[in-house]
Order: C-alpha cells, then structure tokens, then sequence
C-alpha cells in the first residue's frame, strides 16, 4: 500500500489536509473520499482501519481532516480549540467538494480516478449528502447520518446569541468545545442550501445508508427520513449498534456491528465503482 499526504492551503491560510492511500503498482480506477463528522478527524478510531480495508479492494482512498475540526500538530488532538470555533457548515460541505475537485484535476492522485465514492459519517454523513446533491458522484454511503443540522433548542440558541459562544462537552476528552456564534449564523443565512434532506431527494448516485438502531447520538429515525426523502436510497439497519458501530479511540479491534456495515460498504462500492468486466 502507498500511503501519501495532500494539502491545500485556504484563502484564509487554514489547510486542508488529507491522508491519501492506494494500492501498490496500477493507478486505482476508483477512489473512495471518507468525510468525518462533528468532533471527528481522520486519524479517530476506525477511519484509517477503513481506509485500508477500501486499498485491499483495489480503491483509492482519502480522508480529509476539515481545516477548522481543531486537530494541530498533533494528529489525535485538540489543540486548536480556537479554530474549531470558527468552523461553519457552509465550510465544510466546500471542503468536501474541493477534496472531489482534487480527484478530478489529478492533484490528489497521480490519474484521476474513473470514478468515484463518497462516504460520510454523523455531521460528515450530512456533508456527504449536500456535495452528492451537486452531482459528479458514483456512489454514495452514509453512516449513521444526520439528517438535519439543526440541532439546538430554542434556549440554547438563545444563549449564543446573548453570549456569542457556547460550549460542548467532548465526553472523550473531557474538553469544553467552542462554538462561535458564526456556526449558528452560517446556517441560518444557508438554511436552504443546508437542507439535508431536501438535498437527499436530488442525490442520484446509488446510496447505502448505514445507521445502528440503538444510536443515541443521532436517532435511527433520522436514517429512515433519509430513506423517506429518496426511496431509490437502500436502508440497512444494524441492530442495538451505536453512533460509532461500537467501535472506540483509540481503536481496539473490529467489533462485529463495525465488520457489518463495512461489509455492506464495501459491497455497494464494489458494485458501483467496479469497472464493467
């Protein structure tokens, strides 16, 4: 396996950075891009593990840390914390497209590939959903998605408003997570742009979405409005698993609910990347 880094340096100075894995010897036809989702990156838990189950498949892939998800020098924390704050959903959905105009100019890999997947995972999930919406995708999969960004009450709108930030707990870490008032205003001015499931409806690529009916972070219910919002969409639901399909950062092996999505993963791209015999 070859395993290389890209970057794109952002009109504002932040950089985009991503790991980019491919097999050894022939160009791949195919490339999977794999978004992380809210307090996520690249290096967490399963996504390197994921990447090079997608290699021995015979696909490129790469996985972007979002410029502003706070991960520094460091490539497993949060050092940045002022960074995340400024991160907006309006940004991350344009990062997930330059990743895939990336594939298409030959500036992430050496060819452009043929064709090309798109993965998201949580908030990534929803991400992936808008880009797909733009067209340009081959395949599309979805793990345990959002399916509205729209996730604060009305008090706690409120509050960041009064006070310009608000504050997450990451129960990982144990860190208080910033938040400025710019997240809020972003999808708010882009609520139209930012609907996710107005967007599922135009996704055309074929789509797997992948969603544990014991997930507390993000209700299957969520899973099945996707599913409502394009019924070409195929839904497949892995029973009691977690937001995460049990897995844990650091990693610890691949529980059984991870290998069953994976494997459903790995079909539907094999079914839909593959090249025609």
């Amino acid at each position: 396996m070859i395993h290389r880094r890209w970057s794109r340096v952002l009109p504002d100075g932040a950089i985009l950075r991503a790991d980019v894995r491919l097999p050894e010897g022939a160009p791949p036809r195919a490339a999977v891009v794999i978004a992380h989702g809210f307090k996520g990156f690249k290096d967490w838990a399963f996504f390197p593990w994921l990447a090079e189950r997608l290699v021995e498949e015979g696909f490129a892939s790469v996985v972007p840390n979002f410029s502003l998800n706070g991960i520094g020098r460091d490539p497993e924390a949060f050092t940045e914390l002022e960074a995340f704050a400024r991160n907006t959903l309006s940004r991350e959905v344009e990062e997930l497209l330059l990743v895939l105009e990336g594939l298409g100019d030959g500036t992430v890999l050496p060819i452009p590939p043929e064709r090309v997947g798109l993965l998201g995972h949580s908030r990534g999930g929803g991400d992936a959903i808008l880009a797909a919406a733009r067209g340009g995708v081959d395949a599309l999969v979805t793990w345990a998605a959002v399916a509205d960004f729209d996730r604060w009450s009305d008090e706690v709108k409120e509050e960041w408003r009064a006070s310009g930030r608000i504050h997450v707990l990451n129960g990982r870490t144990g860190q208080q997570m910033p938040l400025d008032l710019a997240l809020l205003e972003d999808f708010e001015a882009n609520r139209e742009a930012l609907d996710i499931e107005a967007a599922a409806s135009r996704v055309e690529a074929p789509w797997m979405i992948l969603h544990g009916t014991g997930d507390v972070s993000v209700p299957v219910e969520e899973a099945r409005r996707l599913a409502r919002a394009n019924p070409s969409a195929r839904l497949h639901l892995v029973e009691d698993a977690g937001h995460t399909f049990e897995a844990v950062h650091p990693f610890e092996g691949v529980p059984a609910a991870l290998r069953e999505v994976t494997d459903h993963t790995v079909a539907h791209l094999r079914r839909h990347l593959s090249p025609s015999p």
